[in-house]
């Protein structure tokens, strides 16, 4: 029986799930692949519809009930995070500014709020990434938040970064930052064995990227093979191998305080006893 597995189409995930969606992985269970944005993920991991998913570490909160965080297939890194845009000739102070943003449960977003508790927005709007560069650029918004790609891509909307919250982060804990986390559905997947399914895609995707390379361009959202391939060395990482007490430390750095400012519910250490 095939085992359901929702992921973004971003180059990173479709790099690092290749050999396990399409049947290479010696041992594995055959994969029915769907593709969502995070932001939708985390919603249908609420209502436990996926057996592996992709879902934003800020999300756990409400998910660890029914899913077991796995320690790798994730994104996690430094150098890695979440930009505020604006335009040129409108940086300054948010307070009463209309920011866009791709979710309200990303990690994105949450390290948004967590940034400007001493600098509120007056608005903010959930809108699909595609559109939040181009909104910015014409004025629908005052500012976006953007995440993957937008950083190789946003002067081209003439757009200038107001702030870079993975550097905010690594500047304040040390830490690198935790973006997308991979989930097993409890009593449905055995989450040691989906562990080493998925480092094994990891490992085989790196020992012959032009295996996946037609299936990564197919699905890069029109993104130049340049970028396309920037945004898996960024992204596909030590940590997408093994989280590690780095890794583990980070996420839970990231939750606990989002549950000291009550951004989100509590949540047990993540870090081993």
């Amino acid at each position: 029986m095939a085992l359901s597995l929702a992921a973004s189409p971003c180059p990173n995930d479709t790099f690092v799930f290749h050999a396990l969606a399409h049947g290479l992985i010696p041992g594995a269970p055959p994969v029915d692949l769907t593709f969502a944005d995070v932001d939708v993920t985390n919603t249908a991991a609420e209502r436990g519809e996926f057996d592996l998913v992709k879902v934003s570490y800020a999300a756990l909160p409400w998910l660890l009930d029914q899913y077991e965080l796995l320690p790798c297939g994730g994104a996690l890194g430094r150098g890695c995070g979440p930009l505020v845009l604006t335009r040129e000739g409108h940086e300054g102070d948010l307070r009463g500014a209309t920011v866009a943003v791709p979710g309200d449960r990303t990690t994105a977003y949450l390290l948004f709020r967590l940034w400007a508790q001493d600098n509120q927005p007056g608005r903010i709007e959930v809108v699909p990434f595609h559109r939040i560069m181009p909104g910015v650029a014409d004025g629908t918004y005052d500012a976006g938040l953007v995440i993957h790609e937008a950083r190789f891509t946003y002067p081209r909307y003439g757009l200038t970064a107001l702030a870079d919250l993975g550097e905010w982060w690594e500047s304040d804990t040390g830490l690198p930052i935790p973006l997308g986390a991979i989930l097993a559905r409890k009593g449905v997947v055995d989450p040691h064995e989906a562990a080493e399914w998925i480092r094994t895609s990891v490992s085989m995707a790196w020992a012959n990227p032009d295996a996946s390379r037609e299936f990564v361009l197919a699905n890069a959202q029109e993104m130049e093979p340049d970028v396309v391939k920037r945004h898996i060395e960024l992204y596909v990482n030590e940590f997408t191998l093994d989280l590690g007490k780095e890794g583990l430390a980070a996420a839970d750095a990231l939750l606990s305080r989002a549950a000291a400012a009550g951004l989100t519910p509590p949540l047990p250490t993540l870090l081993p006893h």
